[in-house]
């Protein structure tokens, strides 16, 4: 039988062919079988993204208003704890307010009917003369007293500006130029101390008084 020597040179040909086939990574560890130590996924790498972000309106800022100009102020003193007095600081800005508009409506709806009688003869005779009042006004308490029906007398110093102004004459109604005096008797309801008539202001001096406008 013939025998074939395979010469030196193509042996060592072959071996160095069979070393450049090795995957140059594997650095002789074992690896999974059908691939080298790299891993493949079929599924593409996120790329990190920005956050959302959600347009919104700019906050708007409540502009201040500037409060209402009272049209009267009552200044109680040293009788601001009587629960009548307290009664009239509540209902009296009602009471000229409807000086001021020349219109008895509110009071015909809030208070008692004497007092409504009382006051609104001279609502009917200021709007008739065309007679104007201009706020503010100042209301001053001087004084507090008690009938034997339960009821209680606030006295009062109304300032010049509470009277009706006469634009015809160009004169005030009421000359008082350091105010004039005002009696309301205050009777306690279901509703509160509310004004109950106007009474008699004999003996009322305002002469000293210092209004609160």
């Amino acid at each position: 039988m013939r025998t074939f020597a395979i010469p030196a040179a193509v042996l060592c040909g072959v071996l160095l062919l069979s070393a450049c086939g090795k995957d140059s990574n594997d650095g002789g560890l074992p690896v999974p079988a059908g691939g080298s130590g790299a891993t493949t996924s079929s599924t593409p790498a996120t790329q990190p993204t920005e956050p959302r972000t959600t347009a919104t309106a700019p906050a708007t800022t409540a502009q201040p208003t500037a409060p209402a100009a009272k049209q009267v102020v009552v200044q109680a003193g040293n009788f601001g704890s009587n629960p009548a007095v307290q009664g009239l600081v509540t209902s009296y800005p009602l009471y000229f307010k409807a000086l001021v508009d020349r219109d008895d409506t509110i009071l015909k709806q809030r208070f008692p009917s004497f007092f409504y009688a009382d006051v609104a003869q001279g609502i009917a005779d200021a709007k008739r003369n065309g007679w104007v009042m201009k706020p503010p006004g100042g209301v001053v308490v001087v004084g507090v007293g008690s009938t034997p029906q339960g009821t209680v007398t606030v006295q009062t110093c109304r300032s010049q500006s509470t009277q009706y102004w006469d634009p015809k004459a160009r004169n005030w109604t009421v000359a008082a130029p350091h105010g004039s005096p005002e009696v309301i008797e205050m009777v306690k309801t279901g509703m509160g101390w509310l004004p109950y008539r106007l009474v008699t202001s004999k003996g009322v001096n305002c002469a000293g008084v210092h209004y609160p406008v």
